[in-house]
């Protein structure tokens, strides 16, 4: 069966010409699956598949139909106020993007990457109007280049699943629910049954960056999102400059649970999704330190219903990305939990994962750390030198552990749930030294006060001994 769906300009606009529109209802215990295939067509072709003016759309929604029941797909809005007016992100000018980066000014740039430029700006916190510099709050717009693939299509997937489930976010149907994915210029919706949903609350998470809004004018596509104050995760782990000091080991610990919670959701029931690009640079700060998970061009549905894996062409970035995805295209949870791994790794030892510059043997961070993660008298060899051996031995060695778990074959990787929990248990271990430290005083002002000499080093307890902690060693890898 094919139908005619009229599309939000801005959609049509950002969809190729003729692109389909594939849709899948599922319904558990309530007659046949049934489907629909819909053709979009751009705004160049009948303006709107409807006949009507291609600035106001369609007034009529269409009737998708089986044998047991109906549903009605309410009339697509009809212009920018009402998908506003829909939707919890807000539609900028590109003019007034302008004036919030100062014309996106070269010393305004954030970073650089083959999706764009990243941009500090500034808007009132309540209207979102540009204001001058120092005031209202700071946002980061990403101005992605117009000729880049990932580009575009993070815009599509950050964009296009907010102007397509309008059609439907008012449709409060028992038990719907939609899941966008865009790959090579098809647009697949998956429509999966729960009890009233709300897809744009969804993906609302503290360890998720928050889209703020987004612009479509022309040929130009930003994307506006919340100010990450402390940067990226990669800057401090590998940037060796007076602006990024070596990360204490607690922060790297709350950074990485913060970055797995963010995982976790996104693999959930409530999300079911699979990020597919974790690494460092993809993992942002803000001034408190709180790890949030950004850029979500190449995130995919997770499996359905019987299928255990997705199949996809593989994409990613090299030294991340889980061996048997790079061989079978087959992508699963445990596939982010394999990047996971590498990330935690990173976090550990200081280094990136591949790097041509250290000697051979190390230039693949995995290949040479796994045996000695494996190891309780070698694992410290990996341990970051920056750290000063200013971490609890017991932890460190857990979450060497948890690494090796996570980069250990598919079957016996932990989900992101368990690695949660893992972190969790590592936070709480406590250094004997602190306390050791701690009771030390304690007993010395004790001594103070009542006059007493303190006992000879040789005197104390066995069990109130500082802890002796192998110091990482002088590896060229550091180096």
């Amino acid at each position: 069966m094919n139908h005619r769906l009229a599309l939000p300009l801005q959609l049509a606009l950002a969809l190729p010409t003729s692109a389909t529109v594939f849709i899948r209802c599922n319904r558990s215990g309530m007659g046949n699956c049934w489907g629909t295939k819909i053709k979009a067509e751009s705004p160049s072709q009948s303006a709107f598949a409807s006949g009507v003016n291609s600035k106001q759309g369609s007034r009529e929604g269409n009737t998708f139909s089986s044998s047991s029941s109906r549903f009605s797909v309410p009339p697509t809005p009809r212009s920018e106020d009402e998908i506003l007016q829909s939707s919890n992100v807000k539609s900028f000018t590109f003019n007034e993007l302008k004036i919030a980066t100062r014309n996106f000014r070269p010393d305004s740039v954030l970073g650089e990457g083959g999706f764009g430029s990243v941009f500090k700006g500034w808007i009132d916190e309540h209207t979102y109007e540009p204001t001058k510099p120092g005031t209202g709050i700071v946002i980061a717009v990403k101005k992605l280049n117009q000729e880049g693939y990932q580009g575009h299509r993070e815009w599509l997937v950050s964009i296009i699943c907010f102007l397509i489930s309008i059609t439907l976010i008012s449709y409060q149907s028992r038990g719907l629910d939609k899941h966008i994915c865009i790959e090579d210029g098809t647009l697949t919706c998956s429509y999966a049954l729960q009890t009233e949903v709300n897809y744009l609350g969804q993906l609302t998470h503290p360890n998720l960056v928050k889209l703020i809004g987004y612009c479509s004018e022309d040929e130009q596509r930003l994307l506006v999102y919340e100010f990450m104050q402390c940067g990226s995760l990669e800057n401090h782990l590998f940037r060796r400059s007076s602006n990024f000091q070596p990360l204490s080991w607690n922060t790297r610990m709350k950074i990485a649970l913060g970055a797995a919670k963010g995982l976790a959701f996104l693999h959930s029931d409530k999300a079911k999704v699979i990020y597919r690009d974790f690494k460092a640079s993809n993992v942002l700060l803000d001034s408190n330190y709180n790890a949030k998970l950004s850029d979500f061009g190449l995130a995919k549905d997770g499996p359905t219903g019987d299928n255990t894996h997705v199949s996809t062409r593989v994409m990613g970035t090299h030294g991340y990305a889980a061996p048997e995805y790079l061989q079978t295209g087959h992508l699963t949870p445990k596939s982010d939990v394999y990047s996971f791994g590498v990330v935690l790794l990173e976090m550990l030892s200081g280094c990136r994962s591949l790097d041509r510059n250290r000697p051979i043997g190390q230039h693949h961070l995995v290949e040479w750390a796994r045996p000695l993660l494996a190891s309780k008298r070698k694992f410290f060899r990996v341990l970051d030198s920056r750290l000063g051996g200013q971490y609890p031995l017991q932890a460190a060695q857990n979450a060497a552990h948890l690494a090796l778990r996570c980069l250990s074959g598919e079957a016996n990787r932990p989900t992101m749930d368990q690695v949660v929990s893992a972190l969790e248990e590592i936070q709480n271990v406590k250094d004997p030294r602190q306390t050791d430290s701690s009771e030390h005083k304690s007993r010395n002002h004790s001594m103070k006060n009542n006059h007493e000499r303190p006992r000879p080093r040789s005197m104390e307890v066995p069990g109130n001994r500082k802890a002796t902690y192998p110091r990482p060693s002088a590896s060229p890898l550091y180096t």
